[in-house]
């Protein structure tokens, strides 16, 4: 394991801020976690475990270590005619396991197509999209636990998934560090394709039979063209959690805009829209300096220069405080803050 110091974390977070780690590691095999966490113990550093850095927003200097976990693979561990069981270890870019299973006819993830960040993330988020949840196929997970090392399997239930949270970002979280999750995919033809423009963009395509492969090929073209290129534009996708309230309160919305969107929940909950919360509070396209809202879908926050990542957060807390004055609605972040 190779420890660089005073290392730039730049091409290391999708918003492409300018900061350094104290010491940084790539982490590209089991030995290497265990040395990861030797170095802890001995120095006493914080520390922090960088995916695809995709859900991340450092605001100042790291002054720790930094494990860049990129450990590769993914294996088929039983397969019959209805279903397959998929082991993916955490390094793995969770788009290249979209379209590998897309291209092999394993269906459930095709709508999660373009999510960026890698494999070991997505469980901590329950990474979602267009009526899919990373909680409706994940059979379980290996993690280990940071204070001992020992290796533990998750159960799906044990993981206490909800709306893009999970343990490991509650009580759970800085306790563990994910290598693998195991999938459950079906090889049966179900899909949901009535979410948002899904169909209508498949119709566009004018393929003759529907597959996952298909739906993956509509599903990229709609985010490529809602959604900036974090290559191009820095970005963090969706910088908001779409927020959910109570029946009783999204009536009392509506009755004085009558415009709002609403998604019916459980538990008798609203989900309502944050992009458009954000909209009608004036903040589409806006632009303070290097930080803005994309212009095409308002929940996108960018650098458009060289920001930093406190003033994106000062861009961020402006749009908070605008949605509460105006809604009485706390928006809550969906990027990690450092």
């Amino acid at each position: 394991m190779k420890i660089k110091e005073n290392f730039s974390l730049k091409a290391f977070n999708t918003f492409g801020i300018d900061v350094k780690a104290k010491f940084f590691v790539e982490i590209n095999s089991d030995e290497d976690i265990f040395s990861f966490l030797k170095f802890i113990k001995e120095t006493g550093e914080e520390f922090l475990f960088l995916g695809g850095g995709s859900n991340i927003l450092f605001s100042k200097n790291f002054d720790g270590i930094v494990g860049k976990i990129n450990t590769k693979g993914i294996k088929i561990c039983e397969e019959d005619d209805n279903q397959v069981k998929i082991k993916i270890k955490a390094g793995e870019e969770w788009d290249n396991l979209v379209e590998f299973c897309a291209n092999n006819n394993f269906n459930d993830i095709e709508n999660l197509s373009m999510i960026p960040g890698t494999c070991g993330a997505a469980p901590i988020q329950n990474i979602g999209a267009y009526g899919t949840e990373l909680k409706d196929v994940l059979m379980e997970l290996e993690a280990i636990k940071l204070e001992s090392g020992k290796k533990i399997i998750f159960q799906n239930n044990d993981c206490e998934f909800s709306y893009r949270n999970s343990i490991f970002k509650n009580k759970l979280k800085g306790k563990f560090l994910i290598t693998a999750i195991f999938l459950n995919l079906s090889k049966k033809p179900v899909f949901k394709i009535d979410y948002g423009t899904i169909r209508e963009e498949i119709k566009k395509l004018k393929e003759e039979k529907l597959s996952a492969k298909v739906i993956r090929k509509a599903i990229c073209n709609i985010r490529r063209k809602k959604l900036p290129d974090p290559l191009e534009i820095g970005n963090a996708g969706s910088f908001f959690k779409n927020p959910i309230i109570s029946c009783q309160r999204f009536q009392k919305i509506k009755n004085q805009f009558a415009e709002i969107k609403s998604f019916p929940q459980e538990n008798d909950k609203i989900k309502l829209s944050a992009a458009q919360l954000i909209e009608l509070c004036g903040w589409k396209a806006k632009k303070i300096k290097n930080v803005g809202t994309y212009s095409k879908q308002p929940l996108v926050l960018v650098n458009y220069g060289n920001a930093s990542g406190e003033e994106i957060v000062s861009f961020a807390n402006m749009i908070e405080q605008s949605v509460f004055e105006k809604f009485g609605i706390n928006l809550e972040k969906e990027v990690n803050q450092i």
